[in-house]
């Protein structure tokens, strides 16, 4: 029995442990997750996915354009005095005529220079574009959310170095006060130690204010409502040896600018322009339109003739019904109109100019998206190689500022060295390790950031 209860009692603990563990993680989050989260929810992603959107409608529109137009018309009138009466094309005196009218009409072109063809071309590579628009905005979100997330990282860890250099002081401050109790160092030593401990604490509260900063830098990025407990989960990160190289610009250039929205957009936008001039230039056709009409009409002043009095030879009338009038009073046709533009204004000739203008714009553009998405592999290539570098010496200088330190506080223990030369080894060797965190996490966003332009996503 008293197996059965621990056994009870140690599966009810491990069950609590667990609920305890997931509770506690519930609100870290992983940078794929923050990612994911801040395209979902950006207001400028949802922006310019309506304008996609629109564009969508623009294309739809364009391919309506090809279909006949259908229309149709219904009036009712009350004429006074002296009026012509349309169905009977005679004219009324003093008296009240009603009448109805209904119509319906349809045309079509059936040449107009290409130019409806030609737009629904133009309108499919201007949606491509405004597509495109909408995933640079997520890169460019994307790579603000790893930066921000790299940020919280680094802040972490100069508060865990802020915190050990503090508590470092405070065993200081201990056996400083046994020395001076003891009469081997003067109280001068315990007071310089104890300014020390109070400059360290404050270095420890802007760690602290420095880190929350970064934290709520990243919710409002996600657009998160408030900070609450948010927290990010911190991966290992590793940092290559110096023989590891980093892939050459001229290919990272050679793989982005096949993927890069913000190229292909402006190659998409290129096309469109070309695609305008052509446009432009159908304005110079002759535009060929065919068109059918039906219509009817009914009035209450018209009567219907029945024939001729063989008596008194007058004609005999009778009333005419709504229906019967609305049937046979049907006329319909159909039409083929031509026009040719002979001179507007100069309006095609400006608006061809315009058109060709616009394609040097789009030329000029996609030359320059290039030219920067160059320059900024260019750029985060050489920061990498400069942080790569910078690590691996830190890296070496570090374990040196470690000995120095271990020895200067050995001699500080025992009274040999005074308090200024040990907080100056101390202070060095804080520096040197803020400094190889820093090289450290500029070379790891560098490194995602060249992966990125290469396609790959952004993961820790």
């Amino acid at each position: 029995m008293k197996k059965l209860i621990s056994i009870i009692v140690l599966t009810l603990a491990g069950i609590l442990m667990v609920a305890y563990n997931s509770l506690g993680q519930e609100n870290k989050w992983t940078l794929e997750e923050c990612v994911l989260y801040a395209i979902e929810h950006n207001l400028q992603v949802k922006q310019q996915e309506i304008a996609a959107d629109v564009q969508m409608n623009a294309l739809k529109q364009s391919k309506y354009n090809l279909a006949p137009s259908l229309n149709g018309g219904a009036g009712h009138a009350y004429s006074f005095g002296r009026a012509l009466d349309e169905s009977t094309y005679s004219f009324t005196d003093n008296v009240t005529v009603m009448s109805d009218y209904f119509s319906v009409n349809s045309s079509v072109t059936l040449f107009n220079g290409l130019q409806n063809r030609k737009t629904i071309e133009k309108n499919r590579y201007d949606l491509q574009a405004s597509i495109q628009d909408v995933e640079k905005i997520k890169n460019d979100i994307s790579l603000s959310i790893a930066l921000a997330y790299l940020q919280i990282l680094l802040n972490k860890e100069l508060l865990e170095i802020a915190n050990n250099q503090y508590d470092i002081t405070m065993g200081q401050i201990e056996r400083t006060s046994k020395l001076v109790a003891a009469g081997s160092l003067a109280r001068g030593s315990l007071l310089e130690v104890q300014a020390q401990a109070a400059s360290e604490e404050l270095q420890v509260v802007n760690a602290g204010n420095y880190l929350d900063i970064s934290i709520l830098n990243l919710t409002q990025l996600l657009e998160l409502d408030s900070v609450g407990d948010f927290d990010i989960i911190v991966p290992e990160l590793q940092v290559p040896g110096e023989t590891e190289l980093i892939e050459p610009v001229v290919i990272v250039f050679r793989e982005a600018i096949k993927i890069q929205p913000q190229i292909k957009g402006a190659e998409f936008q290129l096309e469109s322009s070309e695609l305008g001039l052509d446009i432009a230039k159908g304005a110079r056709s002759p535009r060929l339109s065919l068109g059918g009409s039906y219509n009817t009409r009914y009035s209450d002043f018209r009567q219907k003739f029945l024939g001729i009095d063989p008596v008194t030879f007058d004609p005999i009338y009778a009333e005419y019904p709504f229906m019967d009038q609305l049937r046979d009073n049907v006329n319909y046709g159909l039409s083929l109109s031509l026009s040719v533009p002979i001179f507007n204004g100069w309006q095609v000739n400006q608006a061809i100019s315009n058109a060709r203008l616009d394609i040097q714009r789009s030329r000029y553009n996609l030359e320059y998206q290039k030219n920067m998405l160059y320059k900024d592999i260019q750029q985060a290539y050489a920061d990498a190689l400069a942080s790569l570098k910078k690590f691996h010496s830190t890296q070496r200088a570090l374990v040196s500022m470690k000995e120095s330190f271990r020895y200067t506080e050995q001699k500080f223990n025992v009274g040999l060295v005074n308090t200024i030369d040990y907080q100056t080894s101390k202070n060095q060797l804080t520096r040197t390790q803020s400094d190889l965190l820093q090289a450290k996490y500029e070379y790891i966003f560098k490194v995602k950031v060249l992966d990125f332009y290469r396609g790959k996503e952004i993961n820790l």
